[in-house]
């Protein structure tokens, strides 16, 4: 990893918070609360129906997913940028990268309190 961040990817996830981010995404795919790609996470945010955001700082332009903060802070979501859209694709369960991914909100999901945790992590990195 030689390549410096964008600076444009703010906030980023520490490495710590990364495993974390990775792990819930990953539960996330298996329970079908997960959205791939920067146009589905639109469309999760417009609906709203959208936990939280992640994003892939090395995304090539980093423009084509800047939309999304911009549409998550309207709508008071919490978003954190990853580095590496190749590590996403693999929480997400897909061989591809992935440059976005949004994890939606389920009624009696199992996944509540860690996605409650994991969304107060992502807003102390804001303030």
């Amino acid at each position: 990893t030689g390549e410096a961040v964008n600076p444009k990817a703010y906030p980023l996830a520490d490495a710590q918070l990364t495993i974390t981010i990775m792990d819930l995404v990953q539960q996330a795919a298996n329970y079908k609360q997960l959205k791939k790609g920067a146009n589905e996470a639109t469309k999760t945010l417009n609906r709203g129906i959208s936990e939280f955001v992640v994003m892939a700082a090395d995304a090539e332009p980093l423009e084509i997913l800047l939309h999304l903060p911009l549409l998550a802070e309207d709508k008071n979501v919490p978003y954190v940028f990853v580095t590496s859209k190749q590590a996403l694709g693999r929480a997400c369960g897909v061989t591809r990268p992935v440059i976005a991914c949004s994890v939606t909100t389920n009624e009696g999901s199992q996944l509540k309190s860690q996605i409650l945790q994991l969304k107060d992590a992502i807003e102390k990195l804001l303030i």
